[in-house]
């Protein structure tokens, strides 16, 4: 040992192999070192070092489906107050998503204005996904070579102009186009009905049944068994789409599957009248289906869960109606990921090593991260200090994303961010920005075919490139 600039100790460091008392020593923005908890500090009295006692400690939370929407949209969200919400929620690495910027980020040029928008911005790292249109399907090979680490599309209306679907033979030809990860809304817009002016749930439910998203997960497996890509399946609320994904996956098919907060926590049944804050496409569905979400998280068949932080303008989310076909459907929860999934698995029988696996290592491994989102030596040193037992209450107003409104108002929760470090400093939401963006790094030769971005194995190796 010799040589750091931080050691931090817990008796509850969440590793790879599981929770133990440990301490971690940071060196140049990286875990260089893990000891056991008692390790000698002899020799080290210059280094900084933390006793987080029984407060866990864990990787930093890397969420891979962030609407940031700035530019152009940045009345509803935009790079500082997104990435301050979610420092505040314990997630330090974030992917943006291609749309509801304007222009969304479907060629280079693109990239670059939205790269221009995030710069000095960001008080986490973030990472970028492309978007696969099909008037700029000729587009993909560049963006890919530019950095995005892979590509959103849409099988169904996406609610904005600027980024129009794919049909499955477009899908298909853009998975054909360039080897790279695409991440699908899965939703067959030939079995989602117009949602009645409504203030009632249940109707604006019956427009987006579970077919919906069952006959699209299968035209998203289909495309990726005849062209032998990469496909990851967004924001899974139906949970009866998993049998066809376990079926292709003992095929050979490369597919991974995420789920989100809401899916996990809320029940149709509990959604007020005229409580459009509870709009997100695909939907809240019923307390069956959730437990279904619950046992594909448990067996490993859904990968992980990330936010799907979807903000808008008060009055886009809240009409005075409370008409739900007329509000935008999106859920704004970077913040709160960690705390709403771990009181319910908590409650569940499930460990932080669970949340670790589902909300940092494995979205860090599908996104082709490889330096996020697990304690290992060579891996940056972003960590989070969490209060797993506090219980609290959700204030709107205490909340850091742009528009403080949320279907969690009220909500007692479990679980509290006492401190966190970016690459070996600590940092706070009030604290000067101080995150990289982040770019697509090259999978070592011959693990470009595996079923998802080469594990993380602490080498400096794998760590991505930073543009700043």
């Amino acid at each position: 040992m010799g040589g750091y600039d931080l050691v931090l100790r817990s008796r509850r460091v969440v590793l790879p192999d599981g929770e133990r008392p440990a301490s971690v020593w940071v060196r140049d923005g990286r875990i260089a070192d893990l000891a056991g908890y008692d390790a000698d500090l002899a020799g080290y009295d210059e280094v900084p070092g933390t006793d987080l006692g029984d407060l866990a400690l864990l990787p930093g939370l890397v969420d891979t489906h962030v609407h940031v929407n700035e530019p152009g949209r940045t009345e509803w969200e935009g790079f500082a107050s997104a990435t301050r919400a979610a420092l505040a929620g314990g997630v330090t690495t974030i992917v943006d998503m291609p749309l509801n910027s304007v222009p969304p980020t479907v060629t280079v040029p693109a990239l670059r204005r939205k790269r221009d928008a995030a710069r000095d911005r960001c008080h986490v790292d973030v990472g970028f996904w492309g978007g696969a249109v099909p008037e700029h399907l000729a587009e993909l090979p560049a963006l890919h070579a530019a950095g995005v680490l892979g590509f959103k599309a849409f099988l169904v209306d996406s609610g904005v102009p600027e980024f129009p679907p794919l049909d499955p033979a477009g899908l298909h030809r853009a998975l054909a186009s360039v080897d790279a990860l695409f991440v699908v809304h899965a939703e067959d817009p030939a079995r989602i009905g117009v949602a009645p002016p409504s203030a009632r749930y249940a109707d604006f439910l019956a427009s987006r049944p579970p077919v919906a998203e069952r006959r699209a997960v299968q035209v998203v497996l289909d495309a990726a068994r005849r062209t032998g890509r990469r496909v990851h399946v967004l924001h899974l609320s139906a949970a009866d789409a998993l049998p066809a994904v376990a079926a292709a996956r003992a095929d050979g098919v490369r597919v991974t599957v995420e789920t989100c907060p809401h899916y996990l926590t809320l029940d149709a049944a509990e959604v007020p009248d005229g409580a459009t804050e509870f709009k997100c496409c695909p939907p809240i569905r019923d307390e069956a289906n959730r437990a279904a979400l619950w046992a594909g998280l448990a067996d490993g068949l859904v990968d992980c869960v990330v936010s799907d932080h979807s903000p808008c303008l008060p009055e886009l989310k809240r009409p005075d109606s409370g008409d739900f076909g007329a509000a935008w459907g999106g859920i704004a929860s970077v913040q709160l990921g960690l705390p709403v999934v771990w009181t319910e698995a908590r409650r569940r029988g499930h460990r932080l090593a669970d949340l670790v696996r589902w909300m940092a290592s494995r979205p860090a491994e599908i996104a082709g991260l490889p330096g996020k989102g697990v304690l290992r030596v060579g891996a940056d040193a972003d960590l989070v200090a969490l209060d797993p037992e506090t219980e609290w209450t959700v204030e709107p107003a205490r909340l850091f994303h742009r528009h403080a409104v949320t279907p969690y108002a009220g909500r007692r929760l479990r679980g509290v961010v006492r401190g966190t470090w970016l690459r070996g400093e600590p940092v706070g939401p009030t604290d000067p920005p101080r995150g990289r963006l982040l770019t697509r790094p090259e999978p070592p030769a011959g693990e470009r075919s595996g079923l998802a971005a080469p594990p993380v194995d602490g080498s400096a190796a794998g760590i991505g490139r930073v543009h700043r």
